[in-house]
């Protein structure tokens, strides 16, 4: 019973030294912040550029950002404030802060229109906006955005070694964009809305006709139609298997080499036949 009990009091070694770790963490931020802190309240901007300087050679981009900011009122009118800004908003970027160095970049370029950086900060700011850019379930305006942004970049400087990159990006924006779209109507399918499915797979092909999935979205195309003509009324299917064998010949003439090609032919046939023992029921019907 002793010996259960001290096994129960017992320190937890593991315990004590993650403890002892937050213990030390929380010191040295708080040292961190009374240094800044008393480096702000010193009446020197020259002296507190100098840090900010080596904070940014250090990578130590939060206390670089809190310094230049302190300074920049100092040295407004100067020549050193243009690379101030240019740090600043780098700072921005470094910590993650996307959105604000966007409006950083953008600043630069419109207090800084003639800069040797100009063209750099132009590519970060359509880049930071990239950078915002979401997954592909989340809405995609930031990189629609960004898709823009570059293309814009590419125009207005022709000749930038930049541009190889911008175009990557707007690939990959777009190939983004292009899931999100696929899993939009591949949704609709899922859910049994196969008329709403075949209309947002056809969408997805027009928007997207150099897609290497092209045959897929096709197939799906074929599918949704399929199983729309199926779950219709009498009245109607025979019109939509029709449209099923349209789809279906389009694929072939599109995708002649294509791995589903066999596929599409059985929803070919099956609609083929649907219509010929419908036109057969229809005429057992009719009275001779």
């Amino acid at each position: 019973m002793i010996n259960m009990f001290t096994r129960v009091l017992k320190p937890n070694r593991g315990l004590l030294i993650i403890m002892a770790g937050m213990l030390f963490t929380g010191i040295l931020l708080s040292s961190c912040s009374k240094g800044i802190s008393k480096l702000l309240k010193n009446p020197d901007p020259a002296y507190k550029l100098r840090m900010a300087e080596q904070f940014f050679v250090k990578k130590q981009y939060t206390k670089a950002q809190q310094v230049y900011e302190d300074v920049m009122p100092y040295y407004k009118a100067s020549k050193e404030f243009e690379d101030i800004y240019y740090k600043y908003a780098y700072c921005a970027y470094h910590l993650g802060d996307f959105m604000n160095a966007e409006n950083l970049f953008k600043s630069y370029l419109e207090i800084f229109p003639n800069s040797t950086k100009a063209e750099e900060v132009d590519y970060m700011r359509a880049y930071s906006y990239y950078k915002q850019s979401p997954k592909p379930e989340l809405d995609q305006t930031s990189t629609i955005k960004a898709m823009g942004m570059m293309q814009t970049f590419i125009n207005t400087h022709p000749g930038s070694p930049r541009n190889k990159e911008a175009t990557e990006i707007i690939d990959i924006c777009r190939a983004k964009l292009e899931v999100k779209d696929f899993k939009s109507a591949q949704l609709y399918y899922d859910i049994g809305q196969f008329r709403a499915a075949g209309v947002a797979f056809t969408a997805l092909m027009n928007s997207y006709p150099e897609s290497l999935r092209g045959d897929e979205y096709k197939l799906m195309i074929i599918k949704s139609y399929y199983q729309f003509a199926e779950l219709s009324i009498e009245e109607k299917k025979i019109e939509r298997y029709e449209q099923v064998i349209n789809e279906c010949y389009e694929f072939t003439d599109r995708f002649p080499d294509s791995k589903l090609k066999k596929e599409a032919e059985t929803f070919l046939n099956l609609s083929q036949t649907n219509i010929k023992n419908l036109n057969t029921n229809e005429q057992t019907k009719t009275p001779a």
